[in-house]
């Protein structure tokens, strides 16, 4: 049998996670494949950095952590295509957390209306979500 957590547990684990990245974390979003883990160094070109919301998630409901508030930034530092964001504490360089980009509707753990960033180009998260596993 496949190892199961409550959803209260689940939800225990994705608000300490958000603790412990502090108010304001820091989103990368970077052109190519990310990194083996999150403790190896940055790969690919930044095309945006957002400093996030002081409260960035909105509560652990179902298991589940979402983006809370507006995630927008107002000039995209390079262009090229988004393949995967990091998350940071807001010191902007402790990596807590990476996925994938992808357009809305894609699948992907971040989505952005397009995956083409043009440097300078305004831009807004779509949607964001992160679930704890062992369902």
């Amino acid at each position: 049998m496949a190892l199961q957590l409550a959803v209260a547990s689940r939800n225990a684990m994705l608000d300490a996670f958000v603790s412990e990245l502090g108010a304001s974390p820091v989103l990368k979003i970077r052109t190519g494949s990310a990194p083996a883990n999150v403790a190896t160094a940055d790969s690919g070109t930044v095309l945006a950095t957002l400093s996030l919301p002081a409260t960035a998630f909105n509560a652990a409901s179902s298991g589940a952590i979402t983006k809370n508030g507006t995630w927008s930034d107002g000039s995209a530092d390079n262009s090229g295509t988004a393949a995967h964001w990091r998350l940071y504490k807001s010191d902007g360089t402790t990596c807590r957390a990476q996925g994938t980009v992808t357009v809305t509707g894609g699948g992907g753990d971040l989505t952005v209306d397009s995956v083409t960033f043009n440097a300078g180009q305004a831009f807004s998260v779509s949607a964001f979500q992160i679930t704890a596993g062992n369902a």
